[in-house]
């Protein structure tokens, strides 16, 4: 223990006295708070506490980097996320560097994928660090924190997040579902002592709180004060953390992989701790953990990493991502990236940048380092920093001014009704707040305060609320920007190969893409590639405005909005898991076809996925045997609908696209035709299954039966499953009677008269459109009955009272446009066949089924009237005749042998007739 900050402790021993009326806990608190900050700052490996995102702490390293020129910077970052930071060079920021696994081994199945993202923005004292150690030579940069792996290893998972909650912003859900790292989370572990800070400091969130106590006194602190301050205020956190054993565990354990990693790199390197530099959160800066300095002790033993796959690359970020992932408030980023833009001119510190930055203002030459000056000894800062009055800032009149005249006019322009009465109370109004909150000068938040206050009232006319506004007029939510070099393959490979279409695919915004491609042929792979993209990426990222992709069908124009630039996270992502698109999509409808939960609609539907956009006979005859598999071991129907809609698209490509049927959709009609005739009667008598369901497996049974027995199925399984069905149900039953007369087992006749006994029975009558219902549906199997549904719905609409019909219709109605495109137009072309064509013509018109036919006469024809016909054409009967090797002469029409003189000269058919009727 040094004696430097000897005087503070007696201070603050009086003041625990004085206020905790004798020593106590309060004492052990703020001397700790003392012993941590003196053990930090006496560490031979310099410990540079930053916070993040903070332009304070982005100042005050780019200070201390120039004046230290440490050849070593230890960076509290993942480890394995190394090699990828020089790639920020080719990005505008802010980015998020990722670590992204799908192969997952070792952790549980769902929570795959596994993503890590570490935001990086100009404002932050990482990024500083890594440009002076990547651009500055002879320095070396080492990542030292846990892997991403380790995170996961480490991790206990929380309960889902709300489904109710309502969606995140666009640019606020850029990192998605990814666990975020930072370096130097300072906010309270409890809401006491938050609640505390924020009621004594007059300001309504942590983020206020911060600016104004933190960022702004250390602004223009020394490099001595910077640091202990910012160690005592990780101490005092870090101390009064709450009990949470998990979290605790987690952070201690971080402390120790950072301080081996740091200990076994200075004992592999043998580089001095003088010349080295440890950039850390100070919440980790003030860690009380044995292994903590160069001089600690060696016993934590770091975990192997897991089996799992892991890939890396670069993401896009935004100000409001970070703030969504982070927990702080609505544009404190992009006013923190204000706040250092105004440190750098006050302070006059050149920032560190990357070599060809994207994004960043031109450098003529690299700038050069001076000479590093020697560490001074260090002394007591704190208790001048802690006894010191808060300096109040002077009133920035044309500043606060500027910014009440420009949120009048962003108001206005996002349909506001706002003037210059408005910008003069917002002004007056920021003024008065600062006052209350005891500010001469009003913050950001002060003037957000004042701007919903004076413009925004109770109304919000457009998409955008003041407040907002106010946030964009600030510094507005920047989004980063990977840049081409950075990405992986896959995403480079789609960017050249739509190349074609001549647009700027990297910007954000939506893109119109026209595609003439019977013009253009060389237009036609850009057209598969964006459907592939379509089916991988999120809705929007590729909309198809006209144009549509079907089986068998090649495209001839198309209209596309494109927007891959706001979706670019989405696209690096499928470049984790292959390095081209079409290998991205083989694996994930491979995935789809083998899922523990795929139906055999569902595989079937791969299948077609993998016909449509891929192309591929091998890949659709693999999952087209999956799809046969798993038909086979269902045991339910209520996929069906869904299996005859796919299989008969499928069948109508292969017989038009094919010289010959390939194999497995063979196999899969005749296992279907066998696997429906065996839970046929089971389907007819189930109650949870539906007549939708039955129809569709009545479908397959008749449309694939002339297939089906041609590769070697037997027509008695159907008719068995048919004899052996016996539905309760009335639409079952109608469905039932349909398929009788599919297999000639019963009449047109008999059926009318069946429907006609149901409509003659007033018991039966309120189930009579149940009846119909099954009649209707009946036409999947059996679309040869629609004339008979077109009767029977008639009859119904012209006998059924009100109280009956009324109640169906609604039910026809959607089963009707549930099946719309199957069904209606065999109704209406019937109706259309049926009923008259005038108006005029239907008061007199009789239905053809009510109007009984008249009886025709049989005319007695006279013998030979065929022969005279013959006789009098004689030539093509010889013809034949002779092709046929018969020998004969023509006789007259009058000597044509009668039916008596016929049985008179052929005899034995006579006998033979008569032996089967004496036997009988």
């Amino acid at each position: 223990m040094s004696g430097a900050f000897e005087a503070l402790r007696g201070q603050l021993r009086e003041a625990a006295a004085a206020f905790a009326d004798g020593p106590g806990a309060l004492e052990g608190i703020l001397l700790g708070l003392v012993d941590d900050v003196d053990r930090a700052v006496r560490e031979p490996l310099e410990i540079f506490p930053v916070c993040h995102h903070s332009p304070a702490s982005a100042v005050a390293m780019a200070r201390r980097l120039r004046e230290k020129q440490p050849k070593v910077v230890y960076l509290e970052l993942c480890e394995d996320m190394a090699p990828l930071l020089t790639e920020l060079r080719n990005c505008r920021l802010p980015v998020a560097v990722q670590a992204f696994a799908t192969d997952v081994k070792g952790f549980p199945a769902e929570w795959a994928p596994l993503s890590v993202v570490a935001p990086i923005t100009e404002a932050s004292a990482e990024y500083q660090a890594i440009a002076y150690a990547l651009d500055t030579p002879g320095v070396e940069l080492v990542l030292v924190d846990r892997s991403a792996d380790h995170v996961f290893q480490w991790d206990e998972r929380e309960q889902p997040a709300d489904p109710d909650a309502p969606p995140a912003e666009e640019e606020a859900a850029l990192h998605g579902d990814a666990v975020g790292v930072e370096i130097g989370d300072l906010r309270p572990r409890f809401a006491e002592l938050e609640e505390h800070l924020l009621r004594h400091g007059r300001v309504r969130h942590w983020s206020e709180w911060w600016h104004q106590y933190v960022e702004l006194p250390l602004g223009d602190s020394d490099h001595d004060t910077y640091r202990q301050v910012m160690f005592l205020i990780g101490s005092l956190f870090r101390r009064l953390a709450p009990g949470d054993t998990h979290r605790v565990r987690v952070d201690e354990d971080r402390e120790r992989y950072m301080w081996t990693r740091m200990r076994e790199h200075l004992a592999a390197s043998g580089a001095d701790p003088a010349d080295c530099l440890y950039v850390c959160g100070a919440f980790h800066a003030a860690s009380r953990v044995a292994e903590f300095g160069i001089e600690g002790t060696d016993g934590f033993v770091i975990s192997p990493r897991s089996a799992s796959t892991w890939q890396y690359g670069l993401i896009p970020s935004s100000h409001a991502s970070i703030e969504a992932q982070f927990g702080l408030a609505g544009g404190a980023v992009s006013i923190a990236a204000t706040e250092w833009a105004k440190n750098l001119k006050r302070t006059r510190v050149k920032q560190f940048q990357l070599e060809g930055q994207v994004g960043g203002p031109k450098r003529k030459k690299a700038a050069e380092l001076p000479e590093p000056t020697a560490d001074p000894v260090s002394s007591d800062q704190l208790t001048g920093f802690l006894r010191r009055p808060p300096v109040l800032d002077k009133l920035d009149e044309a500043e606060l001014l500027g910014w009440s005249v420009e949120i009048v006019r962003a108001a206005r322009r996002n349909g506001y009704l706002s003037s210059t009465a408005d910008a003069i109370a917002v002004f007056e109004t920021s003024i008065l707040l600062a006052g209350l909150r005891d500010r001469a000068k009003p913050t950001p938040y002060d003037f957000q305060d004042a701007a919903v206050t004076c413009i925004e009232k109770d109304v919000v006319p457009g998409r955008r609320d003041v407040r907002r506004l106010v946030e964009i007029m600030m510094g507005g939510d920047r989004i980063g920007q990977v840049g081409y070099d950075a990405l992986p393959p896959l995403a480079r490979d789609v960017h050249d190969r739509l190349a074609p279409l001549n647009l700027k695919l990297q910007q954000r915004g939506v893109q119109r893409a026209l595609l003439d491609i019977a013009a253009r042929p060389e237009l036609e792979p850009c057209s598969d590639l964006l459907w592939m993209l379509r089916y991988l990426m999120p809705q929007g990222a590729a909309r198809p405005i006209m144009g549509e992709r079907r089986l068998g069908e090649r495209p001839i124009q198309e209209s596309w909005d494109l927007a891959l630039g706001t979706h670019q996270r989405a696209l690096i992502e499928l470049g984790y898991e292959g390095v081209s698109i079409e290998q991205v999509l083989e694996q994930r409808l491979r995935r789809a076809a083998y899922h523990p939960q795929a139906t055999a609609a569902k595989v079937l539907g791969v299948v077609e996925d993998a016909t449509l956009y891929l192309r591929s006979a091998r890949l659709a005859g693999e999952l087209g045997t999956r799809a046969l598999e798993v038909l086979a071991t269902e045991r339910t129907v209520d996929g069906a609908p869904e299996v005859l809609r796919r299989v008969r698209r499928l069948l109508a490509h292969y017989r038009t696209s094919e010289p010959v049927l390939p194999r497995w959709i063979e196999e899969f009609v005749r296992t279907g035709y066998a696997h429906y005739c065996t839970l046929l009667p089971a389907a007819f008598a189930d109650e949870e299954a539906g007549v939708e369901q039955v129809a569709a497996m009545l479908g397959f049974l008749f449309s694939m039966e002339a297939l089906a027995l041609s590769l070697g199925c037997d027509r008695t399984q159907l008719e068995l499953a048919i004899t052996g069905s016996h539905p309760q149900e009335p639409s079952k039953v109608a469905l039932l009677w349909a398929a009788q007369v599919q297999l000639g087992r019963l009449s047109r006749a008999q059926l009318r008269e069946r429907c006609a006994g149901l409509l003659a029975n007033p018991l039966v009558l309120p189930a009579y459109p149940r009846y119909l219902s099954g009649f209707v549906h009946a036409l999947e199997p059996a679309p040869g009955l629609a004339d008979f549904v077109v009767e029977a719905v008639s009859n119904a609409f012209a006998e059924l009272p009100d109280r009956l019909l009324l109640p169906w219709l609604p039910t026809l109605i959607t089963t009707l446009r549930s099946r719309g495109a199957e069904l209606v137009p065999l109704l209406v072309r019937e109706a259309g066949r049926l009923f008259p064509g005038r108006l005029a013509a239907l008061d007199e018109w009789v239905p053809p089924w009510k109007n009984p036919p008249e009886p025709v006469a049989l005319a007695r024809k006279s013998a030979g009237t065929g022969l005279a016909l013959l006789a009098a054409h004689p030539a093509t009967c010889d013809a034949v005749a002779n092709l046929l090797g018969c020998d004969g002469e023509w006789v007259t029409p009058g000597a044509t042998p009668a039916g008596a003189a016929l049985v008179a000269q052929y005899p034995e058919t006579a006998a033979a007739l008569e032996e089967v009727l004496t036997a009988v």
